[in-house]
Order: structure tokens, then C-alpha cells, then sequence
């Protein structure tokens, strides 16, 4: 990614069921993350939008999460919950996630990776980013 991450930028790790949620918290542009929360996907709920007929139940359970991820996200975001975004996930799951983000979590955004780095090592992570 190699641009300067701001100290406090919530950093978002997804795929099509679970996230992992950190923080940086190195000071004068440095990159070290701390983990907040783990996120799951919730049951009762479904996709946003049509479903088509051909999707698989593993493709729709991935819509639903992401569908989940993108309303707490766009939450924090109207809420002042943080100032800056950065999103990694998988190509499917960033491709579902970006036309559910709300236009001010849009402007949070400081970009998006996409690679499924969900059950890396921290150390992998803050390597992609850094």
C-alpha cells in the first residue's frame, strides 16, 4: 500500500464470514495495529438486494456478512466513531462491500487491498500495508 496510515485509522480484515477489526496506534506515521474485535456473521438476516437463483447458500451467507460489515462500518462512520478507513479483503468481498458504504464512510476511506489476509499473522498484515 505504501502510503502514510494515520495513527488512530481503522484498519478492516475480511473475508465472506468474519473480519478482524484494528487500530494503528504508532505515532508520526508509523504502522504498528492493535487488534479491537473479531466480527461474525449474525444469523436471521439475509443479502441486500435480489438473490439470484443460481447462488450457492455459501455465496449468500458471504453477501449477508458483507452486508453486516458495511452497516457497522457505515455506523461508526455517521456516528464519528473514526476518522479514517482502511479496507483489506478478499476480491469478492470488496467487490460487495464498496457499493454498500455509505458516501461518509466513503470519505473515510483511505483505500482497500485486496487480498484475504483474515487468518494471517498481524506481522503479514502490517508487511501488506507498510
Amino acid at each position: 500500500m505504501a502510503q502514510r496510515i494515520p495513527e488512530g485509522t481503522v484498519v478492516v480484515v475480511a473475508d465472506g464470514g468474519s473480519a478482524r477489526v484494528f487500530a494503528n496506534v504508532a505515532e508520526s506515521g508509523g504502522l504498528q495495529l492493535h487488534q479491537l474485535m473479531d466480527l461474525q456473521s449474525a444469523e436471521g438476516q439475509g443479502p441486500s438486494g435480489a438473490v439470484p437463483a443460481d447462488m450457492s447458500l455459501a455465496q449468500v451467507d458471504e453477501a449477508t456478512f458483507a452486508k453486516q460489515l458495511a452497516s457497522q462500518l457505515n455506523e461508526g462512520a455517521l456516528n464519528n466513531r473514526y476518522a479514517h478507513l482502511l479496507l483489506v479483503a478478499d476480491p469478492t468481498t470488496l467487490g460487495r462491500l464498496r457499493p454498500l458504504l455509505h458516501k461518509e464512510t466513503q470519505a473515510r476511506l483511505l483505500g482497500d487491498l485486496a487480498k484475504d489476509l483474515t487468518n494471517a499473522p498481524l506481522a503479514d498484515i502490517q508487511r501488506a500495508l507498510g
